[in-house]
């Protein structure tokens, strides 16, 4: 489980990538609308993991979206811990899950939902969802707007 810090510790001085997720920190800042239903997105085209068997890389395209509660991640930090999976072998499913249990350890957001839309390798794609939470009613949510794996057609 990465580190929870209050305040804003990653923009302060020179960034460095985490060796691992469990090293990274995610900063938490208070939510200043926090009695208000809105949905904040978090889209991330280049996530880069390694395969646990292989030490290959994989690729994916994740997209997080929550419902604020108290607090709000730092972008900046969850871009460096997001970094830190690049050279950690695990999963497909784990990187997934292991990203969404950290924001919702962190942000104890009042729903939140996590796509992982990996790349192919070995001529499989695999996408990974994991939710947490109740949304509530009237609240619009769009699609996360990543088509499923058609291939060369």
């Amino acid at each position: 489980m990465a580190k929870i810090h209050t305040g804003v510790s990653a923009l302060r001085g020179q960034a460095h990538t985490p060796s691992s997720p469990q090293e990274a920190t995610l900063d938490r800042v208070p939510n200043p609308h926090k009695g208000e239903n809105y949905i904040a997105r978090f889209t991330v085209p280049e996530f880069t993991s390694l395969c646990p068997v292989t030490g290959q890389p994989d690729f994916a395209h994740l997209v997080i979206d929550y419902l604020p509660g108290n607090w709000l991640v730092e972008s900046k930090s969850l871009k460096l811990y997001l970094t830190s999976f690049r050279n950690h072998g695990a999963f497909h499913e784990d990187c997934t899950l292991t990203i969404g249990k950290d924001l919702a350890a962190c942000l104890e957001p009042r729903w939140l939902r996590i796509g992982g839309y990996f790349f192919p390798r070995g001529g499989m794609p695999i996408d990974v969802f994991w939710s947490m939470g109740e949304l509530p009613a009237r609240l619009w949510v769009p699609d996360q707007g990543v088509p499923p794996y058609r291939g060369r057609s």
